[in-house]
């Protein structure tokens, strides 16, 4: 396979190019360009046309969250993967409604980011382990106050969910990779896919994050 084309953003020079280094050492993954605003990142994405985007929040001008319908219209085909220091469930919230399809920390581990990209590429949406709390939470939060609505299961969505499903949704709640899930039910990962892809059937909704939040707003009995 192909590496993955990558274009990394961030306004710390120092940090950037150390993690363009830590990348180039992976032969799967392949940085393109590289941009410290905004700005700059929609031109080298309308460029360089990259499978995937590493985009700072905190960014000179116009923030990495308000880049993202600018680069999505740039590289229609990019993925979008927020990397910063920002653990704000504002934040978070605000990245995945505009389209972001990861949300990771900057605290992340070389190794971790790489099967992050990866799993993003597979059409996995990702978000550090330690923020999935975080942002059920405010989902929460905002269902009591009468808030911004969840996606809810739809109310003819299919049979209930079997007790292998709800074990590994259970997991997804979690914040658990397929990897993570097939260690720890002792399956294949290959099985864990397909009992993911039931699941968002059967609860009628289009992500493991929706997913999760199903759980917490009480459209799932477990």
């Amino acid at each position: 396979m192909s590496p993955v084309r990558l274009l990394v953003v961030d306004d710390h020079t120092l940090f950037r190019r150390g993690l363009v280094a830590l990348l180039a050492a992976d032969a799967t993954l392949h940085v393109v360009g590289e941009a410290g605003d905004a700005a700059e990142a929609v031109r080298k994405a309308q460029a360089q046309q990259p499978d995937l985007v590493l985009l700072d929040n905190h960014l000179p001008g116009a923030t990495g969250v308000q880049a993202i319908p600018d680069l999505k219209e740039a590289a229609p085909a990019a993925r979008i993967v927020l990397l910063t220091v920002s653990e704000d469930s504002d934040d978070l919230q605000a990245a995945l409604q505009s389209g972001a399809h990861a949300y990771l920390l900057k605290t992340i581990e070389g190794d971790v980011l790489a099967d992050a990209i990866h799993r993003v590429m597979r059409g996995e949406p990702v978000i550090s382990p330690e923020l999935v709390g975080k942002l059920l939470s405010a989902v929460q939060a905002q269902g009591r106050a009468g808030g911004g609505a969840a996606p809810q299961p739809a109310a003819d969505a299919g049979p209930a969910l079997s007790p292998r499903e709800q074990e590994v949704l259970r997991q997804i709640a979690r914040g658990a990779s397929n990897k993570e899930i097939a260690r720890s039910l002792e399956i294949a990962e290959t099985t864990v896919k397909i009992h993911v892809q039931h699941i968002l059937r059967k609860l009628g909704v289009s992500s493991r994050v929706q997913a999760a939040v199903a759980v917490t707003r009480g459209g799932v009995l477990l």
